[in-house]
C-alpha cells in the first residue's frame, strides 16, 4: 500500500523546533519523534487567551527535557487534556504534572492525575476561554477532540473557532483504526458528527500541518474509507474468502490490498484491515 500516514525514512524533528503560533488561542510545540506513524513528531498545543493567568496543554507527547522545557517556559499550566492513550501522545503527562502542579483529564479515568475525567459535551473554562469536549471513539476507543468556539484565525472568512483533532485527523494522510479498541463502525459515526459541526475555520491536528477546511477533510476521509472497503470486498471475492476477522483471513486480506507495504507500518495495515473487515463481518 502506499502508506499515507508515514513520514520519510529519513525525517527528523529537531530539539530546538521554536514554538508556532497556529491561532489567536494555540502555539503548537513540535515533539522531537518524528517517524514513520508519527509524521513530523506529535504537536502539543498550548492554550492560552490573552491576558489569562495559566494556560492549557494538550497531548505533552514524549518525555523529552528540551520539549517539556519549552512547554513550561509557555506557562504556567494548569490543565493538561489528553486526546488519546496512545504513548507518542501520553507519556509525559505525569511527568510533566509533577513538574508543573497541572492535573491531567482524559476520557479514559486510568489516564486521569487529580482530576475526574472528560465527558462527551463538557464545557471548560479555562485559561481565559472555554474549550468543548467531542467524543470520536474510532481511531480508538477513548479518543476526543477539543473544539475551541471562541479561537480566530488571520485572514479567514468563517465565523471563527477551531478544533484540535489529536488522531481522529491528521495532517497529512488517514489515522489507522488502532488494535484492540479501533473501530471502523465508530469512526464512521465520528466523522459524520464532525462533519456537522459548523463555524470551525482550522483543524489542528495531532501531527502534520494544520488543515483550512475540516467538511472537506472529512468527506476526503469518509471517500477514502469507502474506497478501503471496496476493495477489502474485492479481495474477499477474488481469494474466495468470508468476510471475518479471523487472522488468517486478516493476513491474506492486507497482502492483496496493501501489497507494498513498508515492514514498519504491516501492523497498521493489519489493523485497518481488521477494522474493515470486522465492520463487514457485521453487516452480513
Amino acid at each position: 500500500m502506499t502508506n499515507r500516514n508515514a513520514a520519510p525514512e529519513n525525517s527528523t524533528a529537531s530539539d530546538i523546533t521554536e514554538p508556532e503560533r497556529w491561532s489567536a488561542l494555540t502555539t503548537r510545540v513540535l515533539a522531537p519523534n518524528a517517524g514513520l506513524m508519527t509524521l513530523d513528531g506529535t504537536n502539543t498545543f498550548v492554550i492560552r487567551a490573552a491576558g489569562a493567568t495559566s494556560a492549557v496543554v494538550v497531548d505533552p507527547g514524549p518525555d523529552t527535557p528540551a520539549h517539556l522545557d519549552r512547554l513550561e517556559a509557555l506557562g504556567p499550566i494548569s490543565l493538561v487534556l489528553l486526546t488519546h492513550h496512545h504513548f507518542d501522545h501520553v507519556e509525559a503527562a505525569a511527568a510533566f504534572a509533577e513538574r508543573t502542579g497541572a492535573v491531567v483529564r482524559a476520557l479514559d479515568p486510568a489516564l486521569c492525575i487529580g482530576a475526574p475525567p472528560l465527558y462527551d459535551g463538557e464545557m471548560i473554562d479555562a485559561a481565559g476561554t472555554r474549550i468543548v469536549v467531542i467524543a470520536t471513539p474510532g481511531h480508538t476507543a477513548d479518543s476526543v477532540c477539543f473544539l475551541l468556539p471562541e479561537d480566530s484565525v488571520p485572514g479567514a472568512t468563517g465565523a471563527g473557532g477551531t478544533l484540535l483533532t489529536g488522531d481522529t485527523i491528521l495532517g497529512r494522510g488517514t489515522t489507522i483504526l488502532a488494535r484492540p479498541d479501533g473501530s471502523l463502525r465508530d469512526y464512521l459515526r465520528s466523522l459524520g458528527e464532525l462533519r456537522d459541526l459548523s463555524g470551525v475555520d482550522l483543524v489542528l491536528p495531532g501531527h502534520g500541518p494544520a488543515l483550512p477546511s475540516l467538511a472537506a477533510v472529512v468527506d476526503s476521509y469518509l471517500e477514502h474509507r469507502r474506497e478501503r472497503l471496496a476493495q477489502v470486498s474485492a479481495a474477499l471475492r477474488t481469494l474466495d474468502l468470508p468476510p471475518t476477522s479471523d487472522a488468517d483471513v486478516v493476513t491474506q486480506v492486507t497482502d492483496f490490498v496493501y501489497p507494498h507495504t513498508h515492514p514498519g507500518v504491516r501492523f497498521a495495515a493489519e489493523a485497518s484491515t481488521y477494522a474493515q473487515l470486522a465492520f463487514l463481518e457485521t453487516e452480513r
